[in-house]
């Protein structure tokens, strides 16, 4: 039954994480007219271009590299049926998730108490949430 249950949960944490990436996390209307809906990947990409390089980095490090690892050994795990060094990745790797989408609720703060602009989420924030739910549900099986 567990290996019923992890060969559902680790596609689909896959899947919304791959949606968390491309989806829009939130979306910011300035000034009544102008709105903006970016995915963590063009948040990324846009804070490299305006020179913002060691930010766009973390950013990618903690949002984009480490869960990627983390779903990756959690899979080879399941896959090789003796969990041993892949299990024993996951609980560093599994400290550093979530980190954008603390970095999403601090933006949607600022946005809101500025008074400046209105900040509401979007399906890739929950896509993303639930990626990180489903992994590490499937790391606890993983592990008994």
């Amino acid at each position: 039954m567990r290996r019923v249950v992890l060969a559902l949960l680790l596609p689909a944490a896959t899947a919304c994480f791959v949606l968390g990436l491309t989806l829009p996390l939130l979306e910011l209307e300035r000034l009544l007219v102008l709105t903006d809906r970016p995915s963590l990947l063009q948040l990324v990409t846009g804070l490299w271009t305006d020179g913002e390089q060691l930010l766009a980095g973390a950013v990618a490090l903690f949002s984009v590299v480490f869960p990627m690892a983390k779903l990756a050994a959690l899979h080879v795990a399941v896959v090789a049926g003796t969990p041993g060094r892949s299990l024993q990745m996951l609980g560093a790797l599994g400290k550093w998730s979530m980190m954008d989408v603390m970095l999403v609720a601090l933006v949607i703060f600022a946005a809101k108490t500025s008074g400046l602009a209105t900040a509401i989420t979007q399906p890739g924030l929950l896509f993303y949430a639930g990626a990180v739910v489903l992994s590490a549900l499937a790391a606890v099986l993983a592990r008994r």
